[in-house]
C-alpha cells in the first residue's frame, strides 16, 4: 500500500504488531479506567477536604492560561484560504478541525501562538455556527498569512516535501493548509509553497512511526503533534499520543525504546487492575477521528 510520500507501506514486523495489540487492549479499557480514575479523584477530594486542605481545581486553572500569557511563543497557523475548494460537508469537517486545535490547546499548561487566517467568507460562516467562537482564545485573522509574517520566518506543512522537520523553531511560524479534501487536490499545499517562495517540511512521521494504513493527518492531529513536542514530549511520542490506534501506528524499533517500556508497563498495571481494588496511575492516549468518522 503506498504511504503519503508516495512510497510502499512495510508490513509490520512479529514485534511491532504485538506493539500494536498492547496499545489497542490499552485503548480499549479506556472507558473503564476513566471511572475507576473518576472514583479515586472524588475519594481523594473527600479526604482533603476532612483533612482541611485545599482542593483547587487543575482543570479550571488550565483554562485561565491563555495564549498571551503562555510562556511559548510558538506560531502555528491554520490556512483557510480554500474554501472554495472543499464543498459544504468537507469545509464543516474542517472548522470541527479547527475547533479541536482551539480545546487542545486551551488545556495545555503553555498553550501555543494559535491563528487562523484568511479566516472570512465561507469558512467565517460556517465557523458562526460554533457557539461562542468569537471568545475562543484564537487570532482570527481576515488577512493571509503571507501579510501577517516576514517571509523567511514560514515554513508550509505538507506531506509531500522532502525537506524533514528535525526540531521545533520557536522562531518560525508553522503553516498548516486548512483544507479537507480527501486526496483530491493532493500536492496543493506543496504547489503553493514553491509558487510564494517560502519554506516547506513535512513531520517526521516516517522517521519514527510504522503505520498499516496511509500516513494522512488531519489539521488537528499536525496541530496536536507540534504542541506535544512544544510540551517536552518526543516526536515519537507525539506521534503515538495523537494517532488513533486503528491506524496501527507503532514506533520504529530503536535501542533503549523508552515507549515500549511505558507501553508495556501500562499494559502490566491494566491486567493487573483487574485483580486488584488498587489500580496504578497510567496516561490515557488522545484517539480523534478521521473527518468522516468524528
Amino acid at each position: 500500500m503506498p504511504s503519503a510520500n508516495g512510497g510502499e507501506t512495510q508490513p509490520l514486523s512479529k514485534r511491532q504488531q504485538k506493539k500494536l495489540l498492547r496499545r489497542q487492549k490499552w485503548n480499549d479499557t479506556k472507558v473503564e479506567r476513566r471511572k475507576r480514575e473518576r472514583e479515586k479523584l472524588k475519594k481523594r477530594l473527600v479526604e482533603k477536604r476532612a483533612a482541611g486542605e485545599p482542593c483547587g481545581n487543575i482543570r479550571k486553572k488550565l483554562k485561565q492560561m491563555t495564549m498571551a500569557s503562555s510562556s511559548c511563543k510558538q506560531r502555528v497557523v491554520v490556512d483557510m484560504s480554500f474554501d472554495d475548494l472543499m464543498i459544504e460537508k468537507h469545509l464543516s469537517q474542517c472548522v470541527k478541525q479547527v475547533s479541536r486545535c482551539y480545546s487542545a490547546n486551551r488545556r495545555v499548561s503553555s498553550p501555543m501562538q494559535l491563528y487562523v487566517t484568511s479566516f472570512e467568507g465561507k469558512c467565517a460562516e460556517v465557523m458562526s455556527k460554533q457557539n461562542g467562537y468569537e471568545h475562543w482564545d484564537v487570532y482570527f485573522k481576515k488577512e493571509n498569512y503571507m501579510d501577517l509574517f516576514p517571509k523567511e520566518d514560514i515554513i508550509y506543512l505538507t506531506s509531500e516535501s522532502r525537506n524533514v522537520i528535525t526540531s521545533v523553531d520557536e522562531n518560525k511560524v508553522y503553516v498548516i493548509g486548512g483544507l479537507v479534501d480527501h486526496n483530491v487536490h493532493k500536492g496543493l499545499c506543496l504547489r503553493l509553497a514553491e509558487e510564494k517562495g517560502i519554506a516547506h517540511g513535512r513531520l517526521p512521521i516516517d522517521e519514527f512511526i510504522e503505520m498499516k494504513t496511509r500516513k494522512v493527518l488531519t489539521i488537528d492531529h499536525v496541530f496536536r503533534i507540534i504542541l506535544g513536542v512544544t510540551e517536552g514530549g518526543s516526536w515519537k511520542e507525539s506521534f503515538l499520543k495523537t494517532i488513533p490506534a486503528r491506524k496501527g501506528a507503532v514506533g520504529k524499533d530503536e535501542e533503549n525504546d523508552c515507549e515500549d517500556s511505558e507501553l508495556e508497563k501500562d499494559a502490566t498495571n491494566n491486567s493487573d487492575d483487574k485483580s486488584e481494588d488498587n489500580p496504578s496511575e497510567s496516561r490515557e492516549p488522545v484517539c480523534e477521528g478521521d473527518p468522516e468518522k468524528s
